[in-house]
């Protein structure tokens, strides 16, 4: 994926490749970290077991107890289910169980504004 970019640098790169200048053209606004932002995103697990695989950039997760075939359709379907419904909580516990390291439950409950 590459090193880090700040969303600063990003937001202004942008501006300056649509012709503008950053502060002049375009006010850029800090609005500050939103409940379950991330300051940084992780791209390992550190707790996870990784196995080589022929290419040196590409690693195998060695856990056998990820969802996979109809479980996994069965938990994609129960999640839809309850987008439709509304019950943010229960899509929260089920994230958690299903998503290895998640804490979906540790920020405050999202608002649902959209239904699928």
């Amino acid at each position: 994926m590459g090193e880090q970019v700040r969303i600063l640098d990003l937001a202004e790169d942008l501006i300056r490749l649509s012709g503008l200048e950053p502060g002049k053209d375009i006010e850029i606004v800090f609005t500050g970290i939103r409940p379950g932002e991330k300051m940084s995103e992780e791209l390992w697990d550190r707790t996870a077991t990784y196995e080589p695989t022929t290419n040196p950039d590409i690693v195998l997760l060695a856990e056998e107890n990820c969802l996979t075939g109809e479980p996994l359709q069965q938990t994609v379907n129960e999640l839809i289910n309850l987008a439709r419904e509304g019950d943010a909580d229960a899509i929260l516990r089920i994230l958690d169980e299903f998503i290895p390291g998640a804490a979906m439950r540790s920020v405050p409950p999202p608002d649902l504004t959209s239904v699928v």
